[in-house]
């Protein structure tokens, strides 16, 4: 670092591990030259070149680091052991009973931890609210919470939790056992809160007379919400009506109807600029409610079998800064030409658009090239009349775009070689499950365009009907980020959802074991459609 090295030897709690010492003999050697030293003078003379590292840049390289180099460089000596655990600000346990004894030499240690994440699988009997209690007395400044698969906290622990963190910003539950009351202690004293994810909250399953949560205090800084795979979602109604600061509102897989509720949500002014609604009893007076959103920049709109062109036309006629949407028309053939028509004529900031299970024909798909000059990124799934004129048009059309994913559709060798002078801007394209594209058009492309990549399985062929799922993610935040399409059941946050979610087998139609009623609400194959980022430089955003 530019500074002379020290020359003192190691503290008694220094580091026990290995050196050099013939380095450090001859280092010796050629800094005093006249000196004579003897060949067994090294073990007394070894230097601790990190000695004169402050405590907080030694700090700032540990952040650095990924979770396992962190753990190795804290075994170094006891003065790093210290820095890396007053240092680490995010810290993820098994939340299994027998950790409980554990824990307070464990927040002994790691007294700074602001992001905090508490799993246990379902074999796993979970710690209880005295271990959650003993938990937040120690991390005063908490920020944020994720609780997974806890079923042994109930109300009481959650009211410790609010009574313990009121600076939390964000909270994330799933598979838990605490009801209304625990959810409203939270609301009702974490005046900081900024994002609320709930999923499978199994205490709120009392029908419909449950009492209802929210809005309390939290209801004036809440910006994002996101409910998953919930028996009484309703319940959340009044949460959701009262957040008049609300951007983001996720609801996926919940069952019951929701347009009445929508309808409320947006009858007063609303500051919503993200809307995903996945799995949904949602019909076209959903849709119409929530176009009364002027603000609106990204809407997803996924296997809602009661919406149709009326609703999509809606929505592009009066949410006129649409950025980025996503329509899976679960091939019921209720949203077609009029409403994309409709959405190239108004929606001229679009940059990301991708169709799944629709089926536009080339005169939406003109339109669609023609008027949305800021086109970046396209997906085009298991559409039958998507073939070679329609992807030369958007070869020709679509100059600004970067990102092309084709996957289940009628293309040939001749669409795919239209892109070896069309789409300058074109840097990845992705061609999946199409019969008539083979890897030898995929290399030609390659040759004609050294800087595009080509991603393409030729030997894969599709034996089912597509199916496809976005991704809840909460917050894909500012960084889009599409995974791979895979072929079976696939959950949002990248894991399998055999770990988290009864889901059917995507391989002969067979029903995995059900120990969740969602299995009637979910479909044979669960698809992730989209794009990888390009390059492993780019990181995304999500919590």
């Amino acid at each position: 670092m530019g500074q002379a090295a020290s020359t003192h030897g190691y503290s008694p709690g220094g580091s026990n591990h290995s050196r050099n010492t013939n380095l450090d003999l001859n280092h010796l050697r050629s800094t005093y030259p006249n000196s004579q030293l003897p060949d067994g003078a090294c073990a007394s003379q070894q230097l601790d070149y990190t000695a004169e590292i402050p405590d907080e840049c030694l700090a700032l390289i540990f952040q650095s680091l990924s979770s396992g180099d962190r753990k190795r460089c804290s075994l170094v000596c006891r003065r790093w052991f210290t820095v890396e655990g007053q240092s680490r600000h995010r810290l993820a346990l098994n939340a299994s009973t027998e950790v409980a004894a554990h824990l307070p030499d464990i927040f002994t240690r790691f007294d700074s931890v602001t992001k905090l994440a508490l799993r246990c699988d379902r074999k796993s009997v979970s710690i209880n609210d005295d271990a959650l209690t003993l938990i937040f007395l120690r991390c005063h400044n908490l920020t944020r919470l994720k609780l997974r698969g806890c079923r042994e906290i109930s109300d009481l622990g959650m009211l410790a939790l609010a009574t313990n963190c009121k600076s939390l910003r964000k909270f994330s539950c799933g598979s838990c056992m605490f009801g209304a009351k625990g959810m409203n202690a939270l609301l009702n004293n974490c005046s900081s809160l900024e994002e609320l994810s709930v999923k499978r909250l199994r205490g709120i399953n009392d029908g419909f007379s449950a009492e209802t949560i929210g809005p309390g205090i939290a209801a004036s800084s809440l910006k994002s919400i996101t409910l998953k795979e919930l028996y009484n979602g309703q319940c959340f109604g009044p949460l959701i009506i009262g957040s008049k600061n609300l951007k983001t509102l996720k609801i996926l897989r919940c069952l019951g109807d929701w347009d009445r509720l929508l309808e409320t949500a947006t009858r007063r002014k609303n500051c919503l600029t993200e809307v995903h609604l996945e799995r949904l009893q949602v019909s076209d007076v959903g849709l119409i409610a929530i176009s009364r959103c002027p603000d609106l920049e990204i809407f997803h709109l996924v296997k809602a079998p009661d919406c149709s062109n009326d609703g999509i036309l809606a929505i592009a006629e009066n949410c006129k800064l649409l950025r980025k949407l996503h329509i899976d028309g679960w091939r019921t053939n209720r949203i077609g030409d009029e409403g994309l028509i409709a959405i190239a004529k108004n929606s001229v900031n679009l940059v990301e658009l991708v169709l799944i299970g629709v089926n536009p024909s080339s005169v939406s798909l003109m339109a669609m090239a023609s008027n949305c000059q800021k086109l970046e990124r396209l997906a085009l799934c298991g559409s039958e009349t998507i073939g070679d004129p329609e992807i030369s048009c958007i070869a020709n059309k679509c100059t600004a775009l970067k990102k092309l994913c084709i996957k289940g559709c009628r293309v040939t060798d001749s669409g795919i070689e239209a892109f070896a002078f069309g789409c300058p801007n074109l840097v990845k394209i992705k061609v999946k499950k199409c019969r008539g594209v083979t890897s030898e058009v995929a290399d030609w492309l390659r040759a004609r365009r050294v800087t595009l990549s080509v991603n393409l399985d030729a030997d894969e062929i599709e034996t089912e009907a597509l199916d496809a799922s976005t991704s809840d993610g909460g917050a894909q935040e500012d960084v889009v980020e599409f995974p791979p399409i895979v072929t079976g059941a696939a959950s949002s946050s990248g894991r399998n959802v055999a770990a988290d979610v009864d889901a059917p087998s995507a391989s002969n139609g067979s029903r995995l074991p059900n120990k969740s009623r969602f299995s009637l609400f979910a479909g044979r194959t669960l698809v992730a459609c989209a794009f990888r980022r390009l390059s492993n430089g780019t990181s995304s955003s999500n919590d």
